[in-house]
């Protein structure tokens, strides 16, 4: 701890945290543990990006919800 003092006050004080990224982190591992169907790491790669994206691909057999408005 006294060794990381400075660090660990520096985080409280400008209110940061790292758990964004350890949201993508995981879901990145996930994405590659689900990965042995890919046919080349290109594939896997494109579904990185639209699995961490904000990306929203309609299904056909669903129906959209409408927006909010207000």
């Amino acid at each position: 701890m006294k060794r990381h003092k400075e660090r660990i006050l520096n985080t409280i004080h400008l209110n940061l945290s790292n758990a964004r990224i350890e949201v993508t982190n995981n879901k990145i591992k996930l994405i590659i543990r689900k990965a042995y169907w890919f046919r080349n790491i290109q594939n896997m790669m494109d579904m990185v990006y639209l699995v961490c994206s904000k990306i929203k691909v309609p299904l056909p057999n669903r129906k959209p919800k409408p927006a909010k408005t207000g």
